[in-house]
């Protein structure tokens, strides 16, 4: 567990190092190396305490260039005067600390007393500010870390992760652990499962999945708990994750997690990650998925992902073997992990909202595939998820071979409270859906029934009869999972048969006139008629349809009908007319383009509540708009005081 201590720290290597390096990344990457420097320092210290010998800051042996097959002419590089007690004796000035720790962390590569994970933590390290006195706090303050147990670092560095995520451009390798641990949690990976993330970053879903599953074999956990619900307790109930593995069964454990990152940066981050979490020696590869073929043969059964939303300009060069012809790095890395699962595979990937419902070719011969061969769920998260860095809108992608082989539809799951506010400062809030949406997801997995106001299933076949095969939830939910207390009728239930009179072309309408015309437009009234054979008169209240535009009028009047795509809406008895109007104003109705939308209305099925309890909300409803009016009115009083005080500046 991460102390207050740590923490103070940790903010306090942030605080000395923002004046010279503003960037969270360099910042991270700094600290990253200092923790470790002084960590491998702590190491050789213990090695001497036990009677052993310092291996990381230890002198070695090179080849002299003058007679390089003469081993006994070798020359000695002395690396033990970089030792932390010699870089930070009171005798070494600034200046000379400055020298001394960048010469290490440059030379720490070519040592080979150092493991080789070590030396691929340091691979292009170097020091990118020259002030020798902020190095001199900065070393002092990360010479206060006394760690020789890799867990402890773990947690101070995770801690570092975590508050370097939540500032600005961090963000392109931060996703937060929650969503990690609860898409972690729906693909449910196992001991024998090969895992890859194909931009690692940090290696967070790797870290995740690695205790997810230490947390199926682990004696304490009695209740079954997953990730998701251990990570959200504030007090652990039990520690020993993993004690049912055996030592080889840890060994094979660690050997199957892979991870790609195009970036050195990242690569060594998820290094340090790794490796503070267990892993002695991590399969983490410099790696352009999308543009080098090296691996290209090598499928997993798992693979977990937030790759990259942003193409460069002119977007990406990939090679041939893609399925899907496209440059769109999100496109290219949705086909991959596609392509790189096993026979038995599953995957949950993180995607942009154009993956979901953009109509370029690519991206919809994309979702014909995931269709046809690979997914079984789509969860739609709300836009704030990644806030503060970031206001994008994404959704989580579920595919399993072998599920989406057995089944015929797709479930799709609407997230609309992720358990933080959606704001800038995300702070923790009640009701999160969800722990819901994984038992509703394990539920579809085993073929049982599901009710959910934020689900549905849509068939197939439907999806894909779309022109543009979308995956955008809003074209299937569209109110037809409602939750309502009220008993629910067919919306060609809810309405009277009516004779509908004559109808006047737009171009005949006059200015004035004996009486209103009502058509689609926006407009209340659109003109006026004169003949009253055309007159439809109302024996009550109706509410008129646009049948193009959608538009909804509530109408206690009679008037004449106007060109074309009118409905009149004339209800039951069982509704008060007024607040049938507010009701079907606000059914969700697709937007189909200048098509009739009446096919789309007339599908849906509506509440009927008793007639007292709609007087009761009709009521609430018109005081608020009643509340509305008068505000109105006020902020035109109070704009008309602006213009005068502006007159009076031109005008005595």
């Amino acid at each position: 567990m991460l102390d207050t201590q740590t923490k103070r720290r940790i903010d306090d290597c942030r605080d000395i190092l923002v004046g010279k390096l503003p960037d969270p990344k360099a910042q991270i990457e700094q600290i990253t190396i200092g923790l470790i420097y002084k960590f491998m320092d702590d190491m050789d210290k213990e090695a001497v305490e036990l009677g052993g010998q310092a291996k990381f800051f230890s002198d070695y042996k090179v080849p002299d260039p003058e007679f390089p097959n003469d081993r006994s002419k070798d020359k000695v590089i002395e690396f033990s005067k970089y030792a932390w007690d010699m870089l930070m004796h009171p005798k070494v000035t600034a200046a000379e600390m400055l020298t001394l720790y960048s010469e290490a962390i440059e030379g720490m590569e070519k040592n080979p007393n150092i493991p080789q994970l070590f030396r691929d933590i340091f691979n292009n390290a170097y020091l990118p500010y020259r002030d020798p006195e902020t190095l001199k706090l900065f070393l002092k303050t990360i010479g206060e870390f006394e760690y020789t147990h890799s867990e402890k670092l773990g947690d101070a560095f995770e801690y570092l992760l975590s508050v370097m995520g939540s500032q600005g451009d961090a963000g392109q390798f931060r996703t937060p652990r929650h969503i990690i641990d609860f898409l972690v949690t729906i693909v449910d990976p196992d001991k024998t499962d090969t895992i890859l993330d194909p931009a690692c970053g940090t290696a967070g879903f790797l870290i995740s999945a690695y205790k997810h599953i230490l947390l199926k074999y682990s004696k304490d956990n009695k209740d079954g708990l997953n990730i998701y619900e251990y990570n959200k307790l504030e007090k652990k109930p039990f520690n020993n994750l993993g004690d049912k593995l055996t030592p080889d069964d840890r060994k094979k454990l660690i050997q199957n997690f892979v991870g790609y990152d195009i970036s050195p940066d990242m690569v060594r981050l998820s290094l340090v990650n790794l490796y503070l979490h267990g892993f002695n020696t991590p399969n983490i590869h410099e790696y352009d998925t999308l543009s080098s073929e090296e691996r290209w043969n090598e499928n997993f059964d798992v693979v977990l992902a937030n790759p990259p939303f942003m193409s460069p300009k002119g977007g990406i060069r990939p090679h041939k073997k893609f399925t899907i012809a496209s440059n769109r790095s999100e496109v290219l890395f949705v086909d991959y992990i596609a392509e790189h699962l096993n026979t038995n595979g599953k995957a949950g990937i993180i995607v942009p909202e154009g993956i979901i419902f953009q109509s370029g070719i690519a991206y919809k011969d994309l979702r014909k595939m995931l269709i046809d061969n690979y997914l079984y769920a789509v969860v739609s998260l709300p836009s704030g998820v990644f806030n503060p860095y970031s206001g994008v809108k994404t959704s989580i992608l579920l595919m399993d071979k072998t599920l989406s082989k057995k089944r015929d539809d797709v479930l799709f799951i609407k997230v609309e409270n992720d358990g933080f506010s959606l704001g800038a400062q995300r702070y923790t809030i009640e009701g999160e859906q969800l722990s819901d949406i994984i038992q509703i997801l394990s539920l579809y997995k085993n073929n049982e029934n599901i009710e959910s106001k934020f689900a549905i299933s849509v068939s197939k076949e439907v999806i894909l009869s779309e022109k543009e095969c979308s995956l955008n939830i809003d074209n299937y939910l569209d109110g037809e999972v409602i939750n309502s207390k009220y008993q629910l009728i067919d919306f060609e239930d809810s309405i009277e048969k009516v004779t509908y009179t004559n109808k006047v072309k737009s171009s005949q309408y006059k200015s004035d006139g004996l009486y209103p015309i009502i058509d689609q437009s926006e407009s209340f009234i659109a003109g006026y008629w004169d003949n009253e054979n055309d007159v439809f008169k109302i024996s009550k209240p109706v509410t008129i349809f646009g049948d193009h535009t959608r538009c909804f009028k509530y109408v206690d009047f009679d008037f004449v009908l106007g060109a074309d795509g009118v409905k009149i809406l004339q209800p039951i008895n069982d509704y008060h007319p007024k607040f049938y109007y507010y009701l079907v104003r606000s059914l969700n109705i697709k937007n189909l383009g200048y098509s009739r939308h009446y096919k789309e209305l007339k599908n849906k099925r509506i509440p009927l509540p008793p007639m007292d309890d709609q007087i009761e909300i009709l009521s609430k409803i018109e005081n608020i708009e009643n509340e509305i009016q008068q505000l109105k009115q006020n902020i035109d009083v109070k704009n008309n005081e602006i213009v005068n005080h502006i007159d009076s500046i031109w005008n005595e």
